[in-house]
């Protein structure tokens, strides 16, 4: 069997779809392509609710410093809702049908606004914006919690949040500052509103039209997103999450669950914890952005530069992070990225020049976009449904909580410090308090990111170095999980020593999945076969490549994403020997079909059953001969790649073999691999009475004489 290029143990860099396949796959989804389109009209409506309502403000008084303030007030009286009624929210999305609560949200929303509109109120704008932030927070956590629910795998989670947040960061600003523009200036080109007061209603028409947006989406939710009302639609088997204690009907037990379920589960722990020093350094940056440009003397564009400069990673970050996730563990990248973020900004901190400033703070934008994306993927992949509402809106919670509180009192620190010039360099370099207080919030995010990685880790027989060598090669040498493969003869019961194999390896400390029923998929096979009339060996071989797929699609890897040990009966090598030895088609031609079907996955370690046939040569029946045809094609594959496979004597009785398995696999799970072996099992050598070769090359067997009739 001729090797893989890239194809190490796992998944190879061929198997990674391009960004552009992986989004039309999961826009492909009708359902979720709906809500996408309904999370851009909500979007635009929140960011266009900012500047219709700063805008009716100052409309509406005549003092100074209240229009001043009008800006802020705005901003405040929609946030404070996040702060106070985020864990409601996501309760009534646990609780109750997560679609009706949308609808309703969305119609408060609206009605809300329109009332703004229609009282005119300095006074009640700010009660009103107020009660629209708490329809908001009801919103959210229903909308985050039923999006794994509307697509086809777990692992199109991550994209989908992809989606959602170039959607809310990226077109809905732009749509919302160009619509606000066009609206506000349509006015001076077609006179619609004569008069003084024009000016007042532009400003009232603009937040009608956003009060229209919510009730549009509320629209499109309740008649043409039913799909939203669906619960537990992924079954998380061998999760790491631990399940949430049974639902009641107490608020209070409910909330007091969540925060058990947190304080209990070391995954959400982490995250919880590395998302708050995440979220500090952030607020810290934000809070002294404006006065540490000036420290740089770099004029009054630095400041603009230095934000531009972090929006640019943060989109970068999350362009990335799903192919680094490809490469690295989600629950490694979350705190690792942390930990980079915390670095970059202690970079940022100590920078002398505006140039360096502004690379470093591109390193924290990456880092931070990285972090945020994976906590959110974690959320809607590893945490059970009845409780994910509640984990998401803590997350945003904690996420509003942080950059308010260090947004306000950051300015008010750097103020109590006084302003020192040093050279450095023969370069002036402005010292004020903004040094120290994003060396403080690095400080903080470098300790919660070891927490979290700390939590997070399942400890892994990979060390992380080598993870993180892995993640920055250009094809990557493994994933997360491991993949046996039992390979054989049909004459050999493989299925027999695959189930006895796993039972063994349940002892040690990862997962352990069987990827499929064998005889489920050869009844699928069966029936594929004979429904579709295939006689010819080619078809019946693009019909064995279409079940191999889907297993693989479907089974394997996401079980190896997840970290699961799969074993997997006759996987690629059996089926291609024998239809290379038996149907007589090209073996190269076959190997790049199974190379197709399966993504270029090949497994960590192939155990060979090896079993020469009985009988005669010359009394051999046309099966025999064929079985020592296939047989010889197996060994010679196992000979061109010695380092992953192990070769068995099959011979003996079922049990004998699989000791022989165990006694083998013993003494390859040694090193960097000990943690796959069951934990009540420490490795071993060899004994010198056990018959098994681990070593190769393998003699083969005799290839039979064929006789002519």
């Amino acid at each position: 069997m001729r090797s893989v290029p890239g194809a190490g143990p796992g998944r190879s860099s061929g198997a990674e779809a391009s960004t552009i396949n992986r989004v039309r796959r999961v826009l492909a989804i009708k359902p979720f392509r709906r809500l996408w389109g309904v999370t851009y009209l909500c979007s635009v409506a929140d960011w266009l609710n900012i500047l219709a309502l700063t805008g009716l403000a100052t409309k509406l008084t005549d003092n100074y410093f209240a229009q001043n303030f009008a800006f802020v007030g705005v901003v405040l009286t929609g946030l404070a809702p996040g702060l106070l009624f985020a864990p409601v929210g996501g309760l009534l999305a646990d609780r109750f049908d997560r679609r009706k609560v949308m609808v309703v949200a969305d119609l408060l929303r609206c009605g809300f606004l329109l009332s703004v509109a229609i009282v005119s109120a300095p006074w009640w704008l700010l009660v009103g914006n107020f009660l629209v932030g708490s329809a908001a927070s009801m919103w959210i956590p229903s909308k985050e919690a039923a999006v794994p629910n509307l697509l086809r795998r777990p692992d199109q989670v991550e994209t989908a949040n992809q989606l959602g947040m170039v959607m809310t960061y990226g077109l809905a600003v732009i749509t919302a500052a160009g619509a606000n523009a066009i609206i506000t200036g349509v006015n001076t080109t077609f006179h619609l509103f004569p008069g003084d007061s024009a000016s007042l209603s532009i400003a009232k028409l603009v937040v009608i039209i956003t009060g229209l947006l919510y009730l549009a989406s509320a629209i499109i939710i309740a008649t043409r997103i039913p799909e939203l009302s669906l619960r537990n639609v992924h079954a998380l088997p061998e999760q790491k999450v631990k399940q949430a204690d049974e639902e009641k009907l107490g608020v209070g037990t409910m909330i007091a669950d969540g925060f058990r379920f947190i304080r209990s589960t070391p995954l959400v722990r982490g995250l919880l914890v590395g998302a708050f020093g995440a979220f500090a350094a952030g607020g810290a940056v934000i809070g002294s952005a404006k006065p540490y440009s000036s420290s740089l003397l770099a004029g009054d564009s630095a400041f603009s530069l230095l934000v531009l400069a972090v929006f640019l990673g943060l989109a970068t970050g999350m362009v990335f992070a799903p192919k680094l996730a490809r490469r690295l563990p989600h629950d490694r990248l979350f705190g690792l990225s942390i930990i980079a973020a915390a670095v970059s900004l202690s970079l940022v901190a100590l920078s002398p020049h505006l140039t360096i400033s502004l690379i470093a703070v591109v390193l924290v934008g990456v880092c931070a976009g990285t972090a945020f994306l994976t906590g959110v993927t974690i959320i809607g992949s590893r945490v059970e449904d009845a409780i994910r509402g509640r984990i998401n809106a803590i997350y945003q919670l904690m996420m509003k909580l942080v950059l308010f509180g260090t947004t306000v009192t950051v300015p008010l620190i750097v103020g109590a410090v006084q302003r020192h010039t040093i050279s450095v360099w023969g370069s002036p370099l402005t010292i004020d308090g903004t040094r120290p207080v994003m060396l403080v919030g690095a400080v903080i995010a470098l300790v919660a990111g070891l927490f979290a990685y700390r939590q997070m880790d399942d400890k892994r027989t990979e060390p992380i170095l080598s993870d993180l060598r892995n993640a920055l090669r250009r094809t990557p040498r493994r994933v997360n999980g491991f993949l046996i493969a039992v390979e054989g003869t049909t004459a050999i019961n493989t299925a027999i020593q695959a189930v006895n194999l796993a039972d063994w390896m349940r002892g040690g400390t990862r997962p352990v999945v069987v990827a499929a029923d064998p005889a489920l998929d050869d009844k699928r096979l069966t029936a594929l076969v004979s429904g579709a009339s295939l006689t010819g060996a080619r078809a019946q071989a693009l019909a064995a490549a279409a079940v191999r797929a889907d297993i693989v699609e479907r089974h394997v890897q996401p079980a190896l994403d997840a970290g699961s040990v799969v074993v997997m009966e006759r996987f690629v090598d059996s089926p291609l020997a024998h239809l290379s030895a038996v149907a007589g088609l090209d073996s190269d031609e076959l190997e790049g079909l199974a190379d197709w079907a399966t993504g270029r996955l090949r497994p960590d370690l192939t155990v060979l059953l090896d079993s020469a046939p009985h009988g005669a040569p010359r009394d051999r029946s046309t099966a025999m001969n064929d079985q020592w045809r296939v047989q010889h094609l197996l060994t010679e594959m196992a000979a061109a790649d010695p380092e992953r496979y192990v070769v068995i004597d099959a011979d003996g009785t079922d049990a004998e073999v699989a000791e022989r398995i165990r006694t083998a696999l013993r003494a390859v799970f040694v090193g960097r691999l000990s943690a796959l072996a069951p934990a009540t099992e420490k490795p071993v050598t060899l004994p010198l009475d056990v018959d098994v070769d681990v070593t190769l090359p393998v003699e083969t067997p005799e290839e039979p004489r064929v006789e002519a009739k």
